[in-house]
């Protein structure tokens, strides 16, 4: 695959193979990045690749939360967590990841449509969110950014009750970090977003631990069943400012 091939976020990298994986079409674009849907030449499995931008690819902390990700899925192995094919550079330098195919749609959609859930459905969702972060959390995993954004909702084709799937690990407190992490976590960097975050995690305590997930699964709980956050603000500082 030719460097000019990874220059740009459209769709001039359609039909083009990286690894196993012969891209097919595009899925999004965003600020970091690019999102594809690809194939397995071999398997004939479906998969999506999340390709950094090339000038991000030289930011080392940037291309370590983007590992991170990996690292975090691939630790855990849940159902309810989407599961993380590979990982690496491309021959370009670029740093890309190949992850399970989602056929669904971010909870922070489903509400923006639907408002408040029945609490049957409510319940069921909050269960499984709940079910992949105890097994985040006995391999000593805390995701530290859970929100509708990072949550998605798979119908199930024979009509049950849907899947939910976590995603977007990239800010988790692993159970070893590297130092690099250790040190962004002990200066005070505030990480997480400000309507689903716990108190001490909003103060920049180096040392949240997982109760601070089961905090923020607490006002996602909240907004299914009323519609909106319990918290809710201009901005930041005043959102944060509430929960004190």
């Amino acid at each position: 695959m030719s460097a000019e091939h990874f220059t740009t976020a459209d769709d001039s990298l359609i039909g083009c193979v990286l690894g196993n994986y012969r891209i097919t079409n595009v899925l999004s674009v965003g600020g970091m990045g690019s999102v594809y849907r690809a194939q397995h030449e071999l398997l004939d499995r479906p998969a999506a690749i999340k390709l950094l931008r090339p000038e991000l690819t030289e930011n080392d902390e940037l291309v370590q939360r983007f590992f991170n990700e990996a690292k975090a899925a691939t630790a855990i192995r849940h159902p309810g967590i989407v599961e993380v094919y590979d990982f690496g550079y491309t021959d370009e330098g670029l740093a890309y990841l190949v992850m399970e195919l989602i056929d669904g749609l971010p909870l922070s959609t489903v509400l923006a449509e639907r408002g408040q859930f029945p609490e049957l459905e409510a319940a069921h969702i909050a269960r499984n969110i709940a079910s992949a972060l105890k097994a985040a959390h006995a391999k000593g995993i805390i995701h530290r950014d859970l929100k509708p954004d990072n949550v998605f909702i798979v119908p199930d084709p024979d009509g049950r009750e849907a899947r939910v799937k976590v995603l977007d690990f990239g800010i988790a407190k692993l159970a070893n970090p590297p130092a690099s992490d250790r040190r962004r976590t002990q200066t005070g960097v505030l990480m997480g977003t400000p309507k689903y975050m716990a108190p001490e995690q909003a103060r920049e305590a180096g040392t949240i631990d997982q109760r601070a997930d089961l905090y923020s699964l607490g006002c996602i709980l909240y907004e299914l069943l009323v519609g909106e956050p319990p918290f809710v603000a201009e901005g930041a500082g005043e959102i944060i400012a509430l929960q004190m």
